[in-house]
């Protein structure tokens, strides 16, 4: 086996026996960036869908992934027709690289947690229909008691991951399951049919889930397939064909496509309190949806945050917006409990009034 170096690494090849120790460079330390590239992909599973989270090509990650194996001198990676599966190596270099990412999460916490005023940008994550319809509309009020106070407002379908940092503050439809993350259940949506009053006065007053069958549905999707199955259950085995005239992902374009007479469809109670001309249909169907808060267990100590933390709270207190109560109260009725600014104010630049 003299002079056999197929097992030496490269740096060795050629250098005599006993001097390897004193003449191989030490390997640099891989940067964090390389890292963490690393960590998405195999969470991702895939190169392409890393890609499609991280915004950068999938060259680029491949890249990324062979410099970090190279540094590292081992294989990391095995690339399936499914997706990657990381290798006996790289599930230990992946139990290192969780610790150097909460590592890197304590920095930013810290560096948070030295300033103390209530100044800088908080970033807020929440589901479309809640940020456009309620929360943005309650900001300037917030602002302006807040005036070094700037909301990074992230309307999007899918929850951000406040444990990684994606947002500070996450407003979300689901109960978070994360065990590291702080959460606190804000209300609950209650929805309901609704129609336009053109619609209505047009096409009669569905009384009926079967009735409904007769008439245009307006279905807003996500990803989690909540309206599928919520559809499958009211309307099992039928065709949405002839039937739905619109799907969306995008609560704003449920709510005006529903508010400008394309069909009949589920809306939360206050629809019909922030400006448009809505009728609530009463077919005995009432589907509700609780919303959750979520944020880091540091979020807190930062005064910006808590502050940011402070005013979600008070935007969907119950007792003050009884819409958000447990118990369901049926849009007629909310005029009379409800005793603060009327809603449709709030929208006045937004409904062209």
């Amino acid at each position: 086996m003299v002079g056999d170096t197929r097992m030496q690494p490269l740096e060795e090849h050629g250098v005599p026996q006993g001097e390897h120790a004193t003449h191989v460079k030490p390997r640099r330390v891989p940067d964090w960036e390389t890292v963490r590239i690393f960590l998405e992909v195999l969470r991702s599973g895939s190169f392409r869908a890393a890609s499609d989270r991280l915004g950068q090509s999938i060259n680029a990650l491949r890249r990324k992934v062979d410099e970090l194996e190279h540094t590292l001198g081992v294989i990391l990676l095995t690339r399936h027709v499914d997706g990657v599966r990381a290798t006996a190596e790289g599930d230990k270099i992946h139990s290192a690289a969780l610790r150097m990412e909460a590592a890197s999460f304590d920095l930013l916490q810290a560096r948070n947690s030295a300033k103390k005023d209530v100044e800088g940008e908080v970033r807020l994550a929440v589901t479309e229909g809640l940020g456009t319809f309620w929360l943005a509309p309650r900001l300037v009020e917030f602002q302006r008691a807040n005036p070094r106070l700037m909301i990074n407002l992230n309307c999007a379908m899918k929850s951000a991951d406040v444990l990684r940092l994606e947002a500070d503050v996450s407003i979300q439809l689901e109960r978070p399951v994360t065990p590291d993350l702080r959460m606190a259940k804000l209300g609950r949506l209650h929805l309901m049919f609704f129609g336009s009053k053109s619609y209505v006065d047009t096409y009669g007053d569905p009384k009926s889930v079967a009735n409904l069958q007769n008439h245009r549905l307006v279905i807003q999707s996500d990803d989690h397939k909540r309206s599928q199955e919520l559809y499958d259950k009211l309307f099992p085995g039928v065709s949405p064909i002839g039937f739905v005239s619109l799907r969306t992902n995008f609560a704003s374009a449920h709510y005006w496509s529903i508010a400008k007479g394309a069909g009949v469809g589920m809306l939360p109670t206050y629809a019909q309190a922030i400006g448009a001309q809505l009728v609530p249909l009463d077919m005995g169907v009432v589907h509700p949806i609780d919303i959750w808060m979520t944020y880091h267990p540091d979020a807190k100590r930062i005064p910006r945050v808590k502050r940011t933390i402070e005013w979600i709270i008070q935007s969907f207190d119950p007792q003050r917006f009884p819409w958000f109560r447990d118990e369901f109260i049926h849009p007629d009725k909310l005029s009379e409990i409800y005793k603060g600014e009327p809603l449709a104010n709030l929208f006045a630049g937004y409904l062209g009034r």
